[in-house]
C-alpha cells in the first residue's frame, strides 16, 4: 500500500537546506511513557464500507513523541515555500447541496480554509504530509513521521476508558474540542443549508480555530478530538481482527473503497457531534485526498536516547501565544 514517490524524492534531496530568515517552526513535542491499553469500542456507528472499531484488543505500546498541537498553515507554508511542492489540486469543501460538500479548487492557502498561520492546516493529503515530513526530518536531521492508529488512540485516550477523555457527557467536548456546537452549526447551516443536531454547549468557533485554545488532555496535548481530524500512518482496514499488538502501523493487507486505496484519519473534526468527536472513532480517506471538512495532521517522532534541541519549537511557541490572546479577544467581544 505504501508508495514509493521517486520525483518527490528527488526533489527533497537535491533542494537546499532551509534558508529563510524565519526560524524554522518545528514542532513543540511531548514524549509519551509507553503502556498497555485496551484499543477499541463497541458503542461506535457501524457500516459495512467504513471501519469498525472493533474487536476490542490489547495493544503494548513503547514511548514515543507526539506534537503538542496540530501542524499548521504557518508551518505547512514554511516547506510549500522552501520547496516549491504542489498541494494544490482539488479539495472538499461544505457545499449547499445533497451531500452538504462537493469538490472544488480551493486548497490549502485559501483565506477559507487558513484564516490565519496557527490553524491547522487543511486540504492536505496524506501523500503531502509525508512530503512535509520528509522535508522536515532533512532540515533537523530528526525522524518526523505520521503515528500509528494505535498510538494515536493511545495518546487521545490519555490513560481515561469514558467515551471521552474528560468523562461520559458530549456536552462538556466544548471545553476540550471544537466540534460541531451551536457556533459550528451557525456557521456550517449558513454554508449548507442544513439543519443538524448540535452538541449542547458552545465552543464559540464556527469553521476551525486556532490550536491549543482549549484543554489539554491529561498527557498535555491539545486538539486531539475536533478541529480537524488526523491522518495516521495505518492503510484501512474494516475491523481490528489482525492489528498488530506492538502499536506499530498497519500498513499490509490493506482494504479498498470502492477500488481506491485507502488510509485511517483520527479525532473528528469541527463538523462532527458526539460520535465523530470520540477517541475511538475511525474514519478513512484517500492516499491523495483532499479535505476542508476537517483533514489534517499530527507529528509523531520516536524516542532516542540523545537530547532535542527544540529551538523551533520556542519560536512556534511564542508566535501561538500571540495567536492565541487575538483570538481570545476576539471571542471576548
Amino acid at each position: 500500500m505504501k508508495k514509493t514517490i521517486s520525483l518527490l524524492s528527488m526533489l527533497m534531496l537535491s533542494c537546499p537546506l532551509f534558508a529563510a530568515t524565519d526560524p524554522l517552526l518545528t514542532p513543540s513535542m511531548v514524549t509519551l511513557k509507553g503502556g498497555e491499553f485496551v484499543m477499541g469500542s463497541t458503542d461506535n456507528p457501524k457500516n459495512d464500507d467504513y471501519p469498525a472499531s472493533e474487536p476490542l484488543h490489547t495493544v503494548n505500546i513503547k514511548s514515543y513523541r507526539l506534537s503538542r498541537y496540530e501542524t499548521t498553515v504557518g508551518q505547512f507554508r514554511q516547506f510549500i515555500e522552501a520547496t516549491g511542492y504542489k498541494a494544490d489540486g482539488d479539495c472538499w469543501k461544505l457545499a449547499a447541496n445533497e451531500w452538504g460538500m462537493e469538490s472544488g479548487k480551493a486548497g490549502w492557502n485559501a483565506t477559507s480554509n487558513a484564516p490565519g498561520d496557527y490553524h491547522p492546516v487543511m486540504c492536505v493529503s496524506w501523500d503531502d504530509a509525508h512530503a512535509y515530513l520528509q522535508w522536515l526530518s532533512k532540515q533537523t536531521g530528526r525522524h518526523f513521521r505520521l503515528p500509528s492508529e494505535a498510538e494515536w488512540e493511545y495518546a487521545a485516550r490519555a490513560d481515561t476508558s469514558s467515551r471521552y477523555p474528560h468523562g461520559d457527557d458530549p456536552a462538556a467536548l466544548c471545553q476540550y474540542a471544537n466540534v460541531y456546537d451551536r457556533s459550528g452549526k451557525t456557521a456550517i447551516t449558513r454554508i449548507t443549508g442544513k439543519d443538524r443536531k448540535e452538541i449542547a454547549c458552545d465552543d464559540q468557533a464556527g469553521l476551525t480555530t486556532v490550536v491549543g485554545m482549549y484543554q489539554a488532555n491529561a498527557y498535555g496535548l491539545y486538539d486531539m478530538l475536533g478541529n480537524v481530524g488526523e491522518l495516521v500512518e495505518d492503510c484501512q482496514h474494516l475491523t481490528y481482527q489482525g492489528a498488530p499488538n506492538n502499536g506499530a502501523p498497519w500498513t499490509t493487507d490493506c482494504a479498498l473503497f470502492h477500488g481506491s486505496s485507502m488510509v485511517i484519519h483520527r479525532g473528528g473534526n469541527y463538523n462532527n457531534g458526539p460520535a465523530g468527536a470520540s477517541p475511538t472513532f475511525r474514519a478513512h480517506a484517500g492516499t491523495d485526498n483532499r479535505s476542508s471538512v476537517g483533514e489534517g495532521f499530527r507529528i509523531a517522532e520516536d524516542v532516542s536516547g540523545e537530547t532535542v534541541q527544540d529551538g523551533g519549537a520556542s519560536a512556534f511557541d511564542a508566535g501561538l501565544a500571540k495567536a492565541q490572546a487575538a483570538e481570545r479577544s476576539r471571542r471576548a467581544k
